[in-house]
């Protein structure tokens, strides 16, 4: 019995170890920008270069010195790194820091037979599971397993995924409950 035990975390230890890489964290973790986020802007031992700053539906974003750049898509490094090169123009070797002060653009909405459709504003990362549960689960006319997934691309063009609730429930198909992103639309027929 002990032997099958060791087994049995010998393997566990190998399947997490291949699944939870720390390149698969990272990239997990990495929160990008969207429009309607407010960010703080602070340049060290520049007392007039901390801002909170908006981000325009178009994806823009201004700053002194700096001008209007595009934020959107960017993870708050990159925003570091872009402000830090625009300014050193101007200030030599700036410190930059970029922090997230609401993260209100990163919605997702959930239309259909759900007992409470609407736009979920989410702060970290969420799958189709989730969220079909924050919006208080299916009605009992809903279709379980023709749940599509919409979501737009870089190029504006709409891609379709499909979901059936009943593979999931059951422990099947599991890489269909796929992470949402900003601005993902779930429908419930």
């Amino acid at each position: 019995m002990k032997s099958n035990m060791k087994s049995f975390f010998a393997i566990f230890a190998v399947l997490t170890g291949a699944i939870f890489t720390p390149s698969v964290i990272a990239e997990v973790n990495k929160y990008t920008v969207q429009p309607g986020d407010i960010l703080e802007i602070n340049v060290w031992k520049e007392e007039g270069l901390l801002q909170e700053v908006l981000v325009r539906p178009d994806g823009g974003v201004s700053f002194p010195l700096v001008g209007d750049f595009t934020a959107q898509g960017l993870s708050l490094g990159e925003i570091e790194a872009t402000v830090s090169e625009k300014l050193s123009q101007y200030i030599a070797d700036p410190v930059v820091t970029v922090s997230a002060k609401q993260l209100l653009g990163n919605k997702i909405y959930v239309i259909g037979k759900v007992n409470r459709p609407g736009e979920y504003p989410t702060n970290r990362n969420v799958d189709v599971m989730q969220v079909l549960s924050m919006a208080g689960g299916m009605t009992t006319f809903a279709s379980f397993n023709d749940i599509k997934i919409l979501r737009r691309n870089d190029q504006g063009e709409q891609q379709v995924f499909e979901f059936e609730y009943g593979d999931v429930e059951d422990g099947q198909d599991l890489e269909q409950n796929i992470l949402l992103q900003a601005g993902d639309i779930v429908v419930v027929p």
